[in-house]
């Protein structure tokens, strides 16, 4: 699959899922913005993808900021002539039960999670529609579809972009614009990576692959789902878990 000549902004693409979707799509033949919460972090990848022949832009954003999404998406279609593809990836966890949880610890995750998908959704939504042609691709969760105690505000953002994700279909479909989700189970990522030993063990038996999933696993049904093999499907929820929902 050839995406040459597109570009496209993935945010949170400093690490984990969101880093190996910018070498992806890189990989592809996209030029891509790296977006992370400040530039340096998006250094690294951006260096690799360059190193590699391609070309990339690191820009330090607030995802929470409507203002700052904005500004993101101009330096991206400044810099590449275009916005082609959105992903929505940058995701924080602030995990308690319900009775220790904050209210900071609540607004937190649903600004970054929920409102960071809308902020540059609605910014991408005027050059996306002008061109005619758009993929944006919201990182849900499991956990959206089917709840986990101790992470009411985590669970309730990826539902909600489930509901975001469908809308815009609707929203966007007429216009040559396809939006979906993918739903990743058990990543391979440093947000896993104090997963309690028994609870991993419970996921390697439940699921029928045997494993967990890694950031590539994700990132290629974000590549598929952003190709013109996808352009007839839009207002989905993709899982990538191993069968362990099953």
């Amino acid at each position: 699959m050839s995406l040459t000549g597109k570009a496209a902004l993935v945010t949170g693409a400093s690490r984990g899922i969101g880093r190996a979707i910018a070498l992806g799509l890189a990989e592809a033949g996209c030029a891509v913005a790296c977006i992370a919460s400040r530039k340096e972090n998006a250094a690294d990848v951006v260096s690799e993808i360059t190193a590699g022949g391609g070309k990339a832009l690191a820009i330090g954003a607030d995802v929470g900021s409507l203002a700052a999404a904005e500004e993101a998406v101009s330096r991206c279609i400044a810099e590449f002539g275009s916005l082609d593809v959105l992903v929505n990836n940058a995701g924080i966890a602030r995990d308690q039960l319900i009775l220790r949880m904050t209210e900071e610890e609540w607004d937190q995750v649903i600004t970054t999670n929920l409102k960071g998908a809308w902020n540059f959704a609605k910014a991408a939504a005027k050059p996306m529609m002008k061109a005619r042609w758009g993929r944006i691709i919201n990182l849900s969760s499991i956990v959206g579809l089917s709840g986990q105690a101790g992470q009411t505000n985590y669970a309730a953002a990826k539902a909600g972009l489930i509901g975001l994700t469908m809308s815009l279909a609707k929203e966007f479909g007429s216009r040559g614009i396809t939006c979906n989700a993918v739903a990743p189970g058990f990543i391979e990522t440093d947000m896993t990576q104090g997963l309690p030993n028994e609870m991993r063990e419970q996921i390697l038996k439940s699921a029928p692959v045997g494993r967990l999933g890694t950031p590539e696993d994700v990132a290629a049904a974000v590549l598929f789902l952003a190709g013109e093999g996808a352009s007839y499907i839009t207002g989905q929820v993709l899982v990538v878990d191993g069968g362990l929902t099953l």
